[in-house]
């Protein structure tokens, strides 16, 4: 992270005003950077800075950092984007244990040389840099306290920086937006370390596009297959065909481009709805609530997420278990728009099942996806049985019901927090070794 401040191949805000490569905005959060248990900058004005490529960047306020951790050695760099900077070195050891450092016990030393910097002469149209220090998240834990302004405690949970972004960058790429007739185009923001779009975006995204196509109707059945890997750096293009609209029901066939060549393809059935001649659902299995399961940092704040009994783990050494996990996911802000709230819980099915299928076996992890092993989701099917809030707590049970021949299939399902089974669905993923190559897979592209 450091070594990028000489190098980094961007241009200003400044110099790019209409789509600029150094981009700013507030943090909006409470930020904390920790040289182990030593508590080095806090505040509530932290920045926010994303460059083309990178990975966004906190920036502290002077007056908000512990200047007495920090040490200068005179030491200085020169970014030919952002200026002038200085540097500083955090000294000291660490006590075993804490942070991000693990060992058996006693006090361990980590090299704290260079591991904050600041621009005192930022270049021309970056003047609001000025002083604003940053530190190396690699080797300081910088964080973020993912609360709203009223916020029960019990629903406040800790999200390591840098994080991919907010719920409302989300939310903003989910709302596909009119682009001629019967076309919808979506905003972008892709995380630096691995720019693919999820399988399951596309199918939400589907379903946004076909609330807004026929908006007096819902989406109750949607299935798509997805045949080609899809940018996340690049807009993505949905294409609605409509096969039948009869007055209950519409049919609609939804074709997922990119650049000119098609990424998934799928159908979607809406109903005007209809009273209830009888009614029943599938008993819901116990488990524990929200509040007594795992927070666990999907690197998007604003967006909670419990797993039951820390059943969630890409370890390959974790301990083995049933093909099962429980998820709790919860939006804290979502527009009153129901094609959002959908696509929403519809975005959410591509994560976890297949961590499911890998949980009864030894030896194998998520943590292995895209680097020995092969993994992608090809197809999901969903069905919705209610008007969704993803604004309140979701449950997702995830069950797979087999793996083999380089596949795996689960079955799943979605309740409300009082039970209530408001969505069902089914996920077909690819799970296989790699080929045996010369070089190296590269795992921020590679399925």
């Amino acid at each position: 992270m450091l070594a990028s401040l000489g190098v980094e191949p961007v241009t200003s805000e400044a110099s790019s005003a209409e789509s600029p490569a150094l981009s700013h905005q507030p943090c909006g959060y409470l930020a904390r950077a920790w040289w182990g248990d030593v508590l080095v900058a806090e505040s509530r004005a932290a920045v926010r800075v994303r460059e083309a490529t990178e990975d966004p960047v906190l920036y502290f306020p002077p007056a908000d950092v512990r200047t007495e951790a920090l040490h200068s050695e005179g030491r200085t760099t020169a970014c030919p984007v952002k200026g002038q900077a200085r540097l500083w070195t955090l000294e000291g050891k660490v006590q075993a244990g804490s942070r991000d450092w693990h060992d058996p016990g006693g006090v361990i030393s980590v090299d704290g040389r260079d591991a904050a910097w600041a621009f005192s002469q930022p270049a021309p149209g970056l003047e609001w840099l000025t002083d604003l220090v940053a530190f190396d998240h690699d080797r300081v834990r910088v964080e973020v306290v993912d609360a709203g302004p009223d916020s029960d405690e019990r629903d406040t949970t800790i999200k390591r920086f840098p994080t991919w972004g907010d719920a409302a960058d989300l939310i903003d790429i989910m709302n596909v937006r009119p682009a001629g007739d019967r076309r919808y185009v979506s905003t972008t923001l892709a995380g630096a370390r691995r720019p693919v779009v999820e399988a399951s975006q596309m199918l939400g995204q589907a379903i946004v596009a076909a609330g807004r196509h026929a908006p007096e109707r819902r989406v109750v059945s949607a299935h798509m297959v997805f045949y080609r890997a899809a940018d996340a750096r690049e807009p993505l293009e949905f294409e609605i065909d409509e096969l039948s609209a009869g007055r209950s029901f519409s049919t609609l066939a939804v074709h997922v481009s990119q650049g000119g060549r098609r990424r998934a393809s799928g159908t979607l059935l809406l109903d005007v709805t209809a009273p209830d001649v009888v009614r029943h659902q599938a008993a819901t299995e116990p488990c524990a609530g929200p509040h007594d399961s795992e927070p666990y940092d999907m690197s998007v704040t604003g967006r909670d997420i419990r797993m039951v009994d820390a059943a969630y783990t890409d370890d390959p050494d974790a301990p083995v278990g049933p093909p099962v996990i429980d998820t709790w996911v919860r939006f804290r802000d979502v527009p009153a728009d129901p094609p959002l709230h959908a696509g929403l819980l519809t975005q959410f099915t591509g994560h976890i099942s297949i961590a499911a299928a890998l949980r009864p076996h030894a030896g194998v992890g998520q943590s292995q996806a895209h680097r020995t092993l092969s993994t992608g989701i090809n197809a999901i099917g969903i069905s919705f049985h209610a008007a969704v809030r993803a604004d309140e707590w979701m449950r997702y049970h995830h069950l797979s019901t087999f793996a083999g021949d380089g596949m795996t299939h689960s079955e799943c399902r979605v309740h409300d927090e009082a039970g209530a089974l408001v969505a069902s669905f089914t996920v077909d993923a690819m799970l296989r070794p790699f080929a045996q190559k010369a070089h190296a897979v590269d795992d921020r592209l590679a399925l």
